[in-house]
């Protein structure tokens, strides 16, 4: 491997773990901080993803816009989802063990995909990347690399940076992270502990959205397309720790380099490389790499 092909295989890595980031930071919120195992989640990320195809012709006619457009309106609509799902569905199963929020959860995502086979079809779609990104830059002689997909890893990374500022220095990050330790002192100080979980929820879906709608013109739209990425978002956050926003920033960038540079140099074994990781990464921290 040349020096212009190891870089390109950093660029990816980098650019597939800070997505996985994005993802599974929703994930990381409403199951390592409201503690609701959800395994919809990974159907956000497909909704998001459905959203840049199904909205785009919709935002054009009626908004004027393109691309970046789309992406504001479906946050709205990730934001919108999420707000109502927490108050109809959520909200009853914070005091339920954890077998009855696994089936509440399944059933939605079977919901979710009896709903997206009606209304789009189960055929495979793309999505084009906005002209302002479409081009590539040079790298060597003979390759070049996606500014798309640079653009992808920028998003992810102020993302990142939005969060930590969030959670570390503002009000609402403190009474998110105490309400996660005690609701019921939370709410004896005044605080709408229901709200507030209630907001997180909704900030979760919309996260897992707009991975789905930033990575729909890397990859194809297509039916199941949350199944996998909902398994690789729990390694995720079992990895960096529950509840950890910066432990699940580390395991995602692992993974993304285990991933990409397994299916280099071990392809026939880079399906369960992450698996590995995970299990030595138990086997040393058992509690994950950061606590919450």
């Amino acid at each position: 491997m040349d020096l212009t092909t190891f870089l390109i295989q950093c660029l990816n890595a980098l650019q597939y773990g800070l997505l996985l980031f994005l993802v599974a930071s929703g994930l990381t919120l409403i199951f390592g901080i409201m503690g609701v195992i959800n395994l919809a989640h990974g159907s956000f990320y497909m909704i998001g993803a459905y959203m840049a195809f199904a909205l785009a012709p919709w935002v054009g006619a009626v908004l004027g816009g393109g691309f970046f457009t789309t992406l504001l309106v479906g946050i709205v609509v990730a934001v919108l989802l999420g707000y109502v799902l927490e108050w109809a569905f959520f909200s009853f199963l914070y005091e339920r063990d954890h077998l009855q929020q696994v089936l509440m959860t399944y059933g939605l995502i079977l919901i979710f995909e009896e709903c997206r086979s009606l209304l789009v079809g189960d055929d495979v779609h793309s999505v084009a990347a906005p002209a302002p990104l479409s081009g590539s830059i040079p790298l060597g002689d003979l390759m070049t690399y996606p500014v798309y997909r640079l653009f992808v890893s920028a998003v992810c990374l102020a993302l990142a940076a939005g969060m930590w500022w969030v959670f570390a220095r503002t009000r609402l990050g403190m009474m998110i992270r105490a309400g996660s330790v005690n609701r019921e002192m939370v709410q004896s100080l005044g605080i709408d502990v229901q709200r507030l979980m209630r907001l997180v929820f909704a900030g979760g879906v919309a996260l897992a959205a707009l991975a789905g709608m930033v990575a729909a013109p890397v990859s194809s739209v297509y039916p199941g397309m949350g199944g996998h990425v909902l398994i690789i978002c729990f390694v995720v956050v079992v990895i960096g720790g529950i509840g950890s926003v910066k432990g699940a920033l580390l395991a995602a960038l692992l993974i993304g380099v285990v991933d990409t540079f397994g299916k280099v140099f071990l392809p026939q074994a880079s399906g369960v490389l992450i698996y590995v990781l995970m299990a030595a990464i138990l086997l040393w921290k058992p509690a994950g790499l950061f606590k919450a």
